[in-house]
């Protein structure tokens, strides 16, 4: 079908080419034969009057035209499926939608799994792909390619709609065994010891606690590095070391490993976890449905304060003022 000139079918090959960066990928992904797919770009190249394409090994780099292209051509696509071809109701029984979505490890081990068992009994061949926050999730809520993002309100865009889900506080935790800990933690003792440390997608984006520490100009001594939460845990049995992590999470973690959880001498605030979703989803029947439960789920959660041990006591903050 032509449109002013233009073969539609050539933007479902253009779209694929700038996901993929790789002719045969591409073709295989809208199931199209290698030399049609080749025919595709020298067609598109012809209308567009520009290469899109330069090549490096078998990549296919983008020029910057096919750069400009590329976000309306997603989001024209977009539109046409959720608009036209995906105009029947869902069904969440006789679903077999997969859902894509980014979370941390932290969100899926206190929350999620409550969301996983649900679906299994009212949806039970609907799927879940799990992805790791990154550093382009705008790109990928803008381009369609998740359904859903997972992350501390704070750090989402306002090009999306989004909806909050639950709060949290930040603790530290050590091994039962830590002497240090026996007594309030004081600022001072928080920065002599060593920590273990969780830093967050390509760019290692530190912590809200390490952002604290660097905006008042003081480092800490980082003895070990890690990807997520559910790692540190095991990082502290046996040792003198301390971390910080979710009040939530570390109280998951307390019931099978022995993890001292004691306040953090820092005067952090409470963060929001939310749910975002593209903008061209708002109205889709399954992102709906999803994300009704999301906010379901995430209203029967207790506050994390409510089942704490005695010694956290978020209204008190033992540190020197005099080194912030």
């Amino acid at each position: 079908m032509r449109f002013k000139g233009l073969d539609l079918n050539l933007l479902v090959a253009l779209d694929a080419l700038m996901a993929e960066r790789n002719l045969t990928a591409a073709a295989r992904s809208i199931n199209l034969s290698q030399p049609a797919m080749s025919a595709a770009v020298a067609r598109l190249r012809t209308y567009f009057r520009d290469e899109l394409f330069t090549m490096a090994g078998r990549e296919f780099i983008p020029t910057p035209r096919a750069e400009g292209l590329a976000s309306a051509v997603r989001e024209a696509l977009l539109h046409v499926q959720l608009s036209i071809i995906s105009w029947e109701p869902f069904n969440p029984a006789q679903s077999d939608r997969r859902f894509r979505i980014v979370l941390s490890d932290y969100v899926t081990l206190v929350f999620f799994e409550k969301i996983v068992e649900r679906a299994a009994r009212e949806a039970p061949a609907v799927s879940f792909e799990f992805r790791p926050p990154t550093d382009d999730n705008e790109d990928l809520l803008r381009r369609g390619d998740v359904d859903l993002v997972i992350l501390p309100e704070i750090l989402m865009s306002n090009a999306h709609p989004r909806a909050k889900l639950f709060d949290d506080v930040h603790v530290c935790v050590g091994c039962r065994t830590n002497e240090q800990l026996s007594e309030p933690l004081t600022f001072d003792r928080y920065m002599s010891m060593g920590h273990v440390v969780v830093k967050f997608g390509n760019s290692r984006r530190p912590g809200i606690e390490e952002w604290y520490l660097l905006e008042h100009g003081l480092k800490r001594r980082t003895d070990v590095v890690l990807q997520g939460f559910s790692m540190l845990p095991p990082m502290l049995v046996g040792t003198e070391r301390i971390g910080t992590m979710p009040l939530r999470l570390a109280q998951h973690f307390a019931k099978t490993i022995p993890l001292q959880i004691v306040e953090l001498p820092l005067p952090l605030p409470t963060f929001t976890e939310a749910v975002q979703w593209p903008a061209l989803h708002d109205s889709d029947p399954a992102s709906l449905w999803m994300r009704e439960m999301l906010v379901q789920e995430a209203s029967r959660m207790v506050s994390p304060l409510a089942t704490a041990e005695p010694l956290i006591n978020p209204d008190q903050h033992e540190y020197c003022p005099a080194h912030l």
